[in-house]
């Protein structure tokens, strides 16, 4: 798949790129290519403008559209097809796990990341396929919310991660919120302060330590985040073993 971003700051995305495990998604050859097109190449004048006031008077300065039209016309060129174009901005969709399973299965995208007060509505109107937002909050720009994007659709890829099963346990892969984790040493500190791992893990009872991370999950999503319980029920996700053990945490 190839995601084509759009930004005033292709600089903040070559680090990311290029570090963790994720960088084998990235990689040449990899899953997923990442053309980075800087909107200064598109803009006008001998300073590159590529924003200006707002028409009715207010604060900041409005991304314009004729130079986002000629950085979008130069992506459909070289790509070709008609990859969709997500904007991110604080009014578009949540960005959840089921969106990023839907780019992760796809084709790619073209990555508008937006700055200053935002983008001339005409253009988005014309152009723009999906809004996306990272949550109720404001950022800077585009950018995080892109890379966001490109690090979770770089996780679901096949051997990107150490573990075939890994994205399958992470938070949201089946609704819930993901439970603890432990490691060495087996008892962290001393005295009445000391910290146990739970026996159950050094069990080796592989049905048991599966059930205990199933209910230590459905108790971390029922007490942090009850609308994902309720969506579980919804869609019949929870079996009778897991509401047994939700009434008996009164829950």
């Amino acid at each position: 798949m190839r995601f084509d971003v759009l930004t005033l700051f292709p600089e903040l995305f070559a680090p990311h790129l290029a570090l963790g495990v994720t960088r084998r998604a990235f990689a040449p050859g990899g899953p997923v290519a990442v053309r980075l097109w800087p909107l200064r190449d598109f803009g006008e004048g001998p300073h590159r403008r590529v924003d200006d006031r707002p028409f009715g008077g207010g604060p900041g300065m409005v991304m314009m559209a004729e130079p986002l039209q000629r950085a979008l016309a130069a992506v459909r060129a070289e790509r070709g097809g008609d990859a969709p174009l997500v904007h991110f901005t604080p009014t578009g969709r949540r960005l959840d796990q089921a969106l990023v399973r839907e780019f992760a299965a796809g084709p790619g995208a073209v990555l508008l990341c937006g700055r200053y007060e935002g983008v001339d509505q005409r253009f988005v109107d014309a152009e723009v396929d999906l809004e996306v937002s990272l949550g109720d909050f404001v950022l800077s720009g585009g950018e995080l919310p892109a890379l966001a994007l490109l690090d979770a659709v770089a996780r679901l890829q096949p051997g990107v991660l150490h573990g075939e099963d890994s994205a399958a346990q992470d938070s949201f892969a089946g609704g819930l919120l993901e439970g603890p984790h432990y490691t060495r040493p087996e008892v962290l500190g001393e005295g009445a302060g000391a910290r146990a791992v739970p026996a159950v893990l050094l069990s080796g009872h592989h049905a048991q330590i599966a059930r205990w991370r199933r209910e230590r999950a459905l108790e971390r999503t029922a007490r942090q985040r009850p609308d994902l319980i309720a969506a579980a029920r919804a869609t019949g996700a929870l079996g009778a073993d897991d509401e047994a053990f939700l009434r008996s945490l009164g829950l």
